[in-house]
C-alpha cells in the first residue's frame, strides 16, 4: 500500500491540543510539533471546526509559518456545517488554505460521510468541486472521513472510486462492534483497495485509563513478553498492523503523550496473535461492566416486524455506558434517522422468543432509547 510520503504511521491529530481555558498553548503546541518532526514523523490532521475553529490557525503558528512547504504532510476537510450549495465550497476551502498558511493541502477529506449528510455533498458537487481542487494543484490526494455502517461505505466508495484514502475509526474495542463495525468498514477499504487512515485508536483515551481487570491483563503481559508498552501503545500498534493502514492519528494534548506515542511507534513492531488475544480479552471485560451481554448474533432481527436493528442500539448503549462517548450517541441517531429506533418496537415480543441469553430486549430497548436520547 501507498504510503504517499507520510513518514512513519503515526499522526499527529490536532483535535485536542494543549490549551488554557479557550486558548491554544502555542509554546507547548510548538515544542510537540518540534518533537514529532525531529523523530522522523511528518503527517497533520487539522479541521475548520476542530477546537472551536481554533485548531487552523494554530496549525499556522506552530507547524506551517516555521517549517518548509515540503517537509510536513497536512490534511484539512470539508464539513457539511460549512456550505449549503455548491458555490460556497470553492470560498470556504481557500479560506482554509488561507488559514491554514499553505498553498495546498496533501489530502483533502469530506468530511465525517453518513448517511445523514451524503445527499447534500451528493447535491453540492462537493466530491467534483474537489476533483477541480487537484486539478488546479491545490490538494494532492482526496479522501473521505467516515462514521456509519460498512454497508453505506462500500456505497460511498462505488459512488466515488476517485476517492484514494478513508479515515476511520478502528480500536481493539470496537472491532467486531455491531454499531461501530471497525472490522467491517476496514475490510470494505480494503475490498476497494483503498489506503487507511486510523481515528480513535485509543477510543478518546478511554483505553488508556483501563479498569483494574483489563489492566492486570495488560501488565501481565508485559511481563511475559519483557516488552514495556504503554497502554495507549498497544493500541496503537493493534491499529497500525493492519496491511492497509497509512498512519495512526493521536489527538495528543501534551508531551508525555507525544514522548510515549512516538517511543512506541519510532521503533514500530506489529502486534502479534499474543498480544491481539490479549488485547480482545480486554475488550471483553470492559463489556462486562453492567452491559447488556448481547453477542450480536443476530437472531432477533430476523423476524422483527419493525426491522430494529437491535444488536447495533446494545452495542451503543454499551458504549455509552462505558465511555461516556459522542460515538455511541452519534451512531444512535444515525439509527433514528434510518427510522428503526429503539422506540419503533412494538413489543411483539418475536425477539425475546429466539434470544439465546434469553435477554429481555423489549425493556432493555426501551431503556436504551431514553439513556441515549437523555445524552443528546
Amino acid at each position: 500500500m501507498e504510503n504517499y510520503g507520510i513518514k512513519g504511521k503515526l499522526g499527529f491529530g490536532c483535535m485536542r491540543l494543549p490549551r488554557k481555558g479557550k486558548a491554544v498553548l502555542n509554546e507547548e503546541f510548538i515544542k510537540m510539533v518540534d518533537f514529532f518532526m525531529e523523530n522522523g514523523f511528518n503527517y497533520f490532521d487539522t479541521a475548520h471546526g476542530y477546537m472551536n475553529k481554533l485548531s487552523e490557525p494554530a496549525v499556522r503558528e506552530c507547524l506551517t509559518s516555521r517549517y518548509p512547504r515540503e517537509s510536513f504532510l497536512l490534511t484539512d476537510k470539508l464539513s457539511d456545517e460549512f456550505f449549503n450549495k455548491n458555490e460556497d465550497i470553492r470560498p470556504f476551502f481557500e479560506s482554509q488554505l488561507e488559514i491554514c498558511g499553505v498553498p495546498y493541502f496533501d489530502f483533502y477529506f469530506m468530511h465525517a460521510q453518513d448517511r445523514t449528510n451524503y445527499e447534500k455533498y451528493q447535491a453540492c458537487k462537493a466530491y467534483e468541486e474537489a476533483l477541480k481542487f487537484k486539478a488546479e494543484g491545490k490538494i494532492r490526494h482526496l479522501g473521505i472521513s467516515f462514521h456509519d455502517k460498512a454497508s453505506f461505505l462500500e456505497k460511498i466508495l462505488t459512488d466515488h472510486p476517485e476517492v484514494e484514502v478513508v479515515q476511520i475509526q478502528l480500536n481493539y474495542f470496537d472491532w467486531d462492534s455491531a454499531s461501530v463495525e471497525s472490522r467491517k468498514v476496514y475490510e470494505v477499504c480494503e475490498k476497494f483497495n483503498k489506503g487507511v487512515f486510523i481515528m480513535e485508536p485509543l477510543k478518546g483515551g478511554s483505553l488508556v485509563k483501563l479498569p483494574e481487570e483489563g489492566q492486570k491483563i495488560l501488565d501481565s503481559l508485559r511481563e511475559k513478553t519483557g516488552e514495556n508498552y504503554s497502554n495507549a501503545g498497544y493500541g496503537l500498534r493493534f491499529a497500525a498492523s493492519l496491511k492497509n493502514v497509512i498512519a495512526v492519528l493521536s489527538g495528543m494534548g501534551n508531551m508525555d503523550m507525544m514522548e510515549d506515542n512516538v517511543r512506541t511507534m519510532k521503533n514500530y513492531r506489529e502486534v502479534t496473535e499474543e498480544e491481539k488475544t490479549e488485547l480482545f480479552r480486554v475488550a471483553q471485560t470492559l463489556r462486562g461492566k453492567d452491559v447488556i451481554p448481547c453477542t450480536a448474533c443476530s437472531y432477533c432481527t430476523s423476524g422483527c416486524p419493525k426491522q430494529i436493528p437491535i444488536p447495533e442500539i446494545f452495542s451503543c448503549r454499551n458504549n455509552n455506558m462505558l465511555f461516556n462517548d459522542w460515538n455511541s450517541v452519534y451512531y444512535y441517531r444515525i439509527i433514528k434517522k434510518e427510522g428503526h429506533s429503539a422506540s419503533e418496537c412494538i413489543k411483539c415480543g418475536k425477539c425475546e422468543a429466539i434470544c439465546p441469553q434469553h435477554l429481555e430486549i423489549r425493556a432493555l430497548l426501551q431503556e436504551c432509547d431514553v439513556k441515549l436520547k437523555s445524552s443528546y
